[in-house]
């Protein structure tokens, strides 16, 4: 459904580009928070593992309904599994974070005329398609930082395993989402946005399948993959040396989630070829 939504927008978009009255850009900075969801993080809204994001953002408007926006973002994420309210999940003792370093491309569609001469305030929708870069790590036992993927926690890439293959550092995202927009004074455009990634992958966090041998995956990659694979102390249904092969660590029918919440602050100008109508509006005096 998510992905016939997006495809749904960008279907608009030969309507959009023949309509070229009142094109315009805006180019800005975007701040705000941002959140995990996925195998270590059950709930989409909550307080844990909040972290702060910064970017920057163009849009270029068609007309005052319908433009393309392209932005950067950077931010972290992080989960642990200490937090959890799930005793299953806290005996199971994970966690993870990683920067992470997202570009996309979305359309836009404001739902109210939005200009200099018409609507100073409108909700918008958004869809599109990012990149973006994360390398996941946590701390093992005394407190050092380990990256968890060249280890093969879940036994990817290793020849006894073929059907779990590596993941990359570079994946792609679904973005999507909305929020208000106001025009303030002439020249500012200011947002406020709740923005959604699904990811293609169900390892932004190193977890996704069953457990794997741990003698075997330390036999591969030495004792550290075993003790960063394995770090359930709890349950005592669990071998506390080698839980067998296929015991549940996550849930690979989901891939990962991350989203932002944040505010927006653009400079608003005409396209180049408004740009003496747009200085009317603005300096009549220069062009009496």
């Amino acid at each position: 459904m998510l992905k016939r939504f997006i495809l749904s927008l960008f279907l608009m978009l030969p309507f959009c580009v023949n309509a070229q009255q009142q094109s315009h850009h805006e180019i800005g900075i975007t701040v705000g928070v941002s959140n995990y969801y996925g195998d270590l993080q059950p709930k989409m809204f909550t307080t844990n593992g909040l972290h702060p994001m910064g970017g920057i953002i163009y849009k270029y408007f068609m007309n005052p309904h319908f433009g393309l926006r392209f932005g950067a973002n950077y931010t972290s994420l992080s989960a642990a599994d200490s937090e959890s309210n799930i005793a299953v999940n806290r005996a199971r003792n994970l966690s993870f974070a990683t920067h992470l370093f997202e570009m996309h491309g979305a359309l836009e569609i404001n739902m109210l005329p939005i200009e200099v001469l018409q609507m100073k305030v409108t909700p918008y929708v958004f869809g599109g398609i990012s990149a973006f870069y994360f390398n996941p790590f946590a701390e093992d036992d005394n407190g050092n930082k380990v990256f968890l993927r060249p280890l093969s926690t879940e036994g990817e890439g290793l020849p006894i395993y073929p059907d779990r293959k590596p993941y990359s550092n570079i994946n792609m995202a679904f973005p999507f989402g909305g929020g208000m927009k106001f025009f303030v004074g002439k020249t500012l455009m200011f947002t406020m946005e709740m923005g959604f990634r699904y990811t293609n992958t169900d390892y932004l966090d190193d977890v996704s399948k069953s457990y794997v041998d741990l003698d075997s995956l330390a036999a591969y990659k030495g004792a550290l993959a075993r003790s960063m694979a394995y770090r359930g102390d709890k349950l005592v249904t669990w071998d506390r040396n080698n839980p067998y092969y296929g015991y549940q660590r996550g849930d690979s029918k989901a891939n990962d989630w991350f989203w932002y919440g944040n505010i927006s602050v653009a400079i608003y100008f005409r396209a180049f070829g408004n740009t003496r109508e747009y200085m009317k509006t603005r300096c009549p005096g220069l062009f009496r």
